[in-house]
């Protein structure tokens, strides 16, 4: 059975997102998931927050199919993920990031083969201020500035909302950050690709979640948060970026994700324990048959990420075989 509650604030972070420049079609190639016979047995979710509201609604539509599966989700965090799946104690590990070298390696240690990596939506991973910040863009050395006591890209530290051309009152004011906590793969990915793998400021407000740093960025006009664009609401706005100063900025689109002209554009992750050679449980496969149809495709899109191209598809479906 789902857990009421993680439902229910599914629900809640639908009902508040707001419209982004995100696909209003799936790619007609992708095929409609058609059921079979003799699914059913229990079916449990461990890993990413970001990816918490898809893997509710993708269990309401399969529990809608099949009526004898039982799905548990929980989404506290990508690092959860890899125990979980070493321990059995979930068949499903979805991840914001790719596993670590160190945490294939204890499932390698466990199973003696490695884990099956599964893409299911695209993400637009947004440098999110509130929406009465007028700031026009952003490059990822001013990123690091912001948001890394190391700089690693060599830029100034940066304070103030003046230093990236902000004027009027808001321009004096210092930036307020908001982030995940260690646990994240939302946290892990940013530190890589924004940091340079540089360390973050102290300064920082580590967030549980990202619905909760979107909510600490839309209540103050100041504030800078990161989360997946799916989390979007209409109090944010997620800031153009470019790769270094005087590049040309790019929005956080479906277009600019597909091209790859988005700074911080990502796969999001289901990581699943296939032996080679072997199919993998019945519940297990069709589940990701579902999420990978043209229905669990829709529903990437209803949550706000970007949904797989038919050949990003295709090329996920060999992956089960």
């Amino acid at each position: 059975m789902i857990k009421k509650a993680i439902v229910t604030a599914a629900l809640l972070a639908l009902s508040v997102a707001s419209a982004q420049a995100a696909p209003t079609h799936i790619d007609a190639k992708i095929k409609t998931y058609t059921p079979v016979a003799g699914v059913a047995g229990n079916l449990n979710s461990i890993g990413s927050d970001s990816l918490n509201n898809l893997m509710t609604y993708w269990a309401e539509g399969f529990k809608k199919k099949y009526p004898n599966v039982n799905l548990q989700i929980e989404g506290k965090g990508s690092s959860t993920a890899p125990p979980a799946l070493v321990a059995g104690t979930a068949q499903l590990g979805p991840m914001s990031r790719e596993m670590k070298g160190t945490e294939i390696e204890a499932f390698q240690k466990k199973y003696g083969y490695k884990p099956t990596k599964i893409g299911v939506a695209l993400d637009s991973l947004a440098v999110f201020v509130n929406k009465d910040n007028p700031v026009k863009s952003l490059s990822l050395d001013q990123v690091d500035a912001i948001f890394s006591k190391t700089r690693k890209s060599g830029h100034a530290e940066i304070t103030t909302w003046g230093q990236v051309g902000v004027t009027g009152k808001l321009a004096s004011k210092p930036i307020s950050l908001y982030g995940r906590n260690s646990a994240s793969g939302t946290y892990g990915y940013f530190k890589e690709h924004a940091l340079k793998k540089g360390d973050f400021k102290n300064t920082v407000k580590e967030q549980p979640g990202s619905a909760s740093v979107v909510e600490g960025v839309a209540r103050d006009v100041a504030a800078v948060g990161y989360s997946g664009i799916g989390y979007t609401t209409s109090g944010v706005r997620a800031v153009p970026l470019s790769v270094k100063d005087g590049a040309p900025a790019a929005a956080a689109t479906y277009q600019n994700v597909l091209s790859g002209t988005y700074p911080l554009s990502r796969m999001l992750y289901i990581y699943v324990a296939k032996k080679p050679g072997q199919p993998l449980p019945k519940v297990v496969s069709e589940f990701l048959k579902y999420v990978l149809s043209k229905e669990g495709q829709q529903i990437v899109v209803k949550d706000g990420y970007d949904p797989l191209t038919a050949k990003l598809v295709d090329n996920q479906l060999k992956n089960l075989k």
